[in-house]
């Protein structure tokens, strides 16, 4: 690293607070320009990131058209609390011909934490006497507020503030619970779920992830959520799912519900829907966010919810992904991008699993596979050295997640892969 870099991370260090994410702190980067698919750090190495920002930057960084979009709207209005704008109503109408038809009411809000919230105040405003639990899965990761930490039972401290939700097992195939083997298991996760909690009396909602996302991207077997979302049909619970990593196309389809069938009474979306600018949605049913319970006055309001820049973002980046059929795009580069991980899979032992949809995938890394014990000083010599050699991934402890912008062409991904399975490669040598 040349003095630049070295020199703003000491100032910087005289201040910051603890506690940065695990790729930063290995990284020890300072990225000073993005362009497309490429990063520059201050010193003036050029990166391929794959990991889009943090699966923020759909259209890769610095897109000219949100940009544009940024640049007018910021001479013009930015904020006016949740007061009414033209391009509101614009964005909704937007929405409304991207997501499913019975989703078409909607809340603007900024972060994926602060929609996850929203959701689970719907829930517990809506909720039936005596249906005063929710579910949620094992592995599963929604938000570092409160209430998201509090549905996977995520302690803070010393104090266990797990409140009224019930864990379901994931469909982590490749380190089953049950200590089962696909396809003779028949699915037995899925119907666990459905006991402990489709079928409880006093359960109101399962907040789920489609595809798990910060657990290592954890992809459902096909069945999986059809018998669960099924059941809690018939049970009167009601399905939320957490789209914010995965909404606005990512796994090749708008929402990855649709991709594993099941069809959500709610949705929170965030990270990839403004390409980076901090935005989120609440969508829903008309008839479960239109009940005056869940709709008093404020429910749906916040300083910053909705404001002009972002949907100004936002419309630019959906309007892209719809003009330019970069749903389609993602599903090509993704089969493209899957065969290459598979091809690394079979040369590298330390590669115990590879998985995914669309563009996210996760590697995880073992230390052999046949005791299947994780490695995390693998995978995180592995982010490193490929981050030398000029490809940014995302690390969280035994498992890279790779998440490349939409509109990343095939030499550029090839490129990508090489560097990771040559980063692979030294460091298993």
């Amino acid at each position: 690293m040349a003095g630049h870099q070295r020199e703003a991370l000491a100032r910087e260090a005289r201040h910051r607070a603890p506690g940065q994410s695990e790729e930063a702190a290995l990284a020890r980067r300072v990225f000073a320009e993005g362009r497309g698919a490429v990063l520059t750090d201050l010193d003036g190495n050029q990166y391929l990131d794959f990991a889009a920002g943090t699966l923020t930057q759909s259209l890769g960084h610095s897109h000219p058209e949100v940009v544009a979009a940024l640049t007018r709207q910021a001479g013009r209005l930015w904020n006016v609390h949740d007061s009414s704008t033209p391009e509101r109503a614009e964005f909704f109408e937007l929405l409304a011909r991207l997501l499913p038809e019975h989703l078409d009411t909607y809340a603007l809000f900024s972060t994926g934490a602060e929609v996850v919230e929203a959701a689970l105040r719907v829930v517990q405003s809506t909720a039936p006497p005596g249906r005063n639990r929710i579910g949620a899965l094992r592995h599963g990761f929604h938000g570092k507020t409160m209430g998201a930490r509090m549905l996977v039972h995520w302690d803070v401290g010393h104090q266990s503030f797990a409140g009224n939700s019930v864990l379901g097992y994931a469909p982590y195939c490749y380190r089953c619970p049950l200590e089962l083997e696909r396809p003779t298991c028949g699915i037995r996760c899925a119907d666990l779920v459905t006991r402990h909690i489709a079928a409880k009396p006093n359960v109101s909602a399962l907040v789920f992830e489609p595809v798990l996302g910060a657990a290592g991207v954890i992809v459902p077997p096909p069945g999986y959520w059809e018998r669960i979302s099924a059941a809690c049909r018939e049970n009167g619970v009601l399905l939320v799912a957490d789209e914010v990593a995965t909404g606005g196309g990512r796994t090749g389809a708008f929402l990855a519900s649709e991709l594993v069938g099941v069809e959500p009474d709610l949705v929170t979306l965030s990270k990839g829907m403004a390409n980076g600018f901090p935005f989120a949605v609440l969508a829903g049913r008309h008839d479960l966010l239109h009940r005056p319970e869940a709709a008093p006055p404020g429910a749906y309001a916040s300083t910053y919810a909705g404001n002009p820049l972002g949907i100004a973002a936002a419309r630019a980046t959906l309007e892209v992904v719809a003009r330019d059929r970069l749903l389609d795009r993602v599903r090509v580069l993704g089969d493209r991008l899957g065969g290459h991980l598979a091809a690394l899979h079979d040369r590298f032992e330390v590669l115990g699993d590879v998985r995914g949809l669309g563009l996210l995938h996760g590697l995880e890394f073992v230390r052999d596979r046949a005791s299947r014990t994780p490695a995390p000083e693998i995978a995180r010599a592995v982010y490193t050295t490929a981050l030398d050699l000029g490809l940014r991934t995302a690390v969280g402890g035994h498992v890279i997640r790779l998440a490349p912008p939409f509109t990343l062409d095939e030499q550029l991904l090839d490129e990508g892969v090489r560097i990771l399975g040559e980063a692979i490669g030294r460091v298993t040598a």
